[in-house]
């Protein structure tokens, strides 16, 4: 066990390095991928806040609007800052907004209005880049303070703005400034991280920071020489140096995300693996040699005395037992193979009583099979006193009764038949009831030919017509009809025995049915028929059931006055297998 631990525990360590080594560029490039599609889920949002306050029509009007009442000016002022306020509350990150009017004023909304404005904002570069854009969302970057309100310095901010355009005259009315919160910006900037020292910059289009996790007095990599992603797949991916490098595109603001992590930080990884690893292989050796200890005390030890027993099981002697104390899976093995020696004990026994008595049973079938030759030779007899009587009915009826008995008492063929002998038979009991019934019932018997070799049960259809016959049409006093057919519904053959006589209740029908599936019922008085008729039903259904299985047998349907259906279920032999 140790040596098979140890071998498991080198392959672990191989295949661990060689997961960690393929995985790792496979994990930081699908995080820089989601980062990359956050980023543009974010710059997205800040364009649409962007582009709500320039499509106002109320409030690009009131920018190029000169009011000669102050009155009206300062409720004109009154309604901008209302308008950028609604902005300002519709994002929780937004931090301040300004608009900047070409006749030099300053519209703001933030988090302090004490703030002083900046009186020389036009000379900042911020400025100088909204002034030289065409309208397009310009993306600052981060700021270690407002660079409007001089009197927010303290909370960095991520600016980014716009100019404003009358849109009927595409006129530029200001610059729109808006500052937001940047944790939103550094947290997804974590997402790229792999390791602690991996470092994260946001570089816009002219290869300058927006943004990047560095500390403090790092020594900050070649910007400008990093591998750029193509733009096909707007991800790269370099390996070559001491530095995992990994980029990738983002197509709102046409930023680059890079990740660079150190090489020794995913060594770092792997030993950290490794020292687990040869703990984990430590404990396992010592808590194996402790189960080999206690398996050869507490298990080997019975299963070599239940062996030894078996043995002795295995030739013939039935009359030994173990006793062991052991684990309770232990106990339970061996006190099954107690009960089951003392059980094939007693079945021995059984069986060879069984098979004197079977035998038995043989020997007097046999001996009986002398009386029903003479009945057979009498009925024969009569048949031809009576066809040279010229006494048609009487002779049809004493020899269907001749080849009924003869079906029913035949040994050799025991207890199967086919559907073809079994409906030939029902043909001679019908000639005895339409006999002894006057013409009052008809009778129309149809099989397909291909199920005339199917096996039964032999007497499975007879105590089906004799209960038709005796509870439902010579009852009913009229003209009766009963009809055999047979309906194949996928591996399973249908023969449906229908008659129009008298019928069952719901009382009835419930009784017979609850007597089909062996439950208890009640007999009461002026119940005695219904519970004569399942009974005989019931042993047809047994039989069906013993020799097929549950899923066979009878199924019973009903209505008062109306007559009573009986379908027998049985199994169609798979094709290419004989029905017998």
């Amino acid at each position: 066990m140790t040596g098979i631990l140890i071998l498991v525990s080198v392959l672990y360590y191989n295949r661990t390095l060689a997961i960690i080594h393929s995985k790792v560029s496979d994990i930081a490039e699908k995080n820089i991928s989601q980062t990359a599609g956050l980023f543009n889920l974010m710059l997205q949002g800040y364009n649409s806040l962007s582009k709500s306050l320039n499509s106002n029509y109320e409030l690009t009007r009131l920018l190029q609007e000169t009011a000669s009442n102050p009155a009206v000016g300062v409720i004109n002022e009154r309604t901008i800052t209302n308008i950028i306020g609604a902005a300002y509350y519709s994002r929780n990150e937004v931090v301040g907004i300004h608009i900047l009017s070409k006749d030099g004023k300053v519209y703001s909304y933030e988090r302090q209005f004490a703030g002083v404005i900046d009186n020389n904002y036009a000379q900042t570069e911020w400025y100088k880049k909204l002034g030289e854009s065409s309208g397009n969302m310009v993306w600052l970057g981060l700021y270690p303070g407002s660079p409007i309100n001089t009197m927010q310095q303290q909370e960095k901010v991520f600016v980014f703005g716009r100019k404003l355009y009358d849109l009927t005259n595409h006129k530029e009315i200001g610059i729109l400034v808006i500052e937001t919160n940047p944790s939103p910006i550094m947290e997804a900037l974590s997402n790229v991280s792999i390791s602690p020292g991996t470092r994260v910059y946001i570089l816009g289009e002219d290869h300058k920071i927006i943004a990047s996790s560095e500390q403090k007095g790092a020594k900050r990599p070649e910007l400008d020489k990093l591998p750029a992603p193509s733009p096909d797949d707007n991800i790269v991916v370099d390996n070559t140096s001491d530095l995992l490098i990994i980029g990738a595109n983002t197509s709102i603001a046409g930023w680059t995300i890079y990740g660079l992590t150190p090489k020794k930080d995913i060594r770092a990884e792997v030993y950290q693996t490794t020292k687990f690893l040869l703990i984990v292989a430590l404990v396992l050796i010592i808590l194996s040699t402790v189960l080999a200890s206690i398996v050869s005390r507490n298990i080997a030890s019975p299963l070599k005395l239940l062996i030894r027993e078996m043995k002795k099981v295995e030739m013939g002697n039935f009359s030994g037992s173990v006793n062991v104390n052991s684990f309770d899976e232990i106990n339970s093995l061996v006190s099954s193979f107690n009960r089951m020696v003392h059980r094939m004990d007693e079945l021995i026994e059984t069986i060879k009583t069984s098979t004197v008595s079977e035998k038995n049973a043989q020997l007097q079938a046999l001996q009986a099979q002398v009386n029903p030759h003479f009945l057979y030779n009498t009925l024969d007899m009569i048949y031809w006193m009576l066809d040279e009587q010229e006494n048609e009915r009487l002779s049809r009826v004493v020899l269907s009764l001749s080849q009924m008995f003869r079906y029913s008492s035949n040994w050799e063929e025991a207890s199967q038949t086919t559907l073809g002998r079994e409906l030939e038979q029902i043909r001679h009991y019908l000639t005895i009831i339409e006999t002894r019934l006057g013409g009052r019932v008809r009778t129309d018997i149809t099989a397909e030919e291909a199920w005339i070799d199917v096996r039964l049960p032999k007497m499975t259809i007879q105590p089906i017509i004799e209960n038709a016959v005796k509870y439902g049409l010579e009852p009913k006093g009229g003209l009766g009809y009963l009809r055999v057919s047979t309906e194949a519904q996928g591996n399973k053959l249908m023969i449906r025995i229908e008659d129009n006589g008298a019928g069952m209740d719901e009382e009835t029908l419930s009784r017979v049915r609850d007597t089909l599936s062996h439950k208890q019922v009640e007999t009461t008085k002026g119940e005695g028929n219904g519970s004569r008729r399942g009974i005989g039903l019931r042993n047809v259904h047994d039989r069906l059931v013993m020799m097929f299985g549950e899923t066979y047998g009878l199924h019973i349907e009903s209505e008062l006055h109306e007559g009573t259906v009986v379908r027998i279920t049985i199994p169609i032999p798979p094709r290419g297998e004989d029905f017998l």
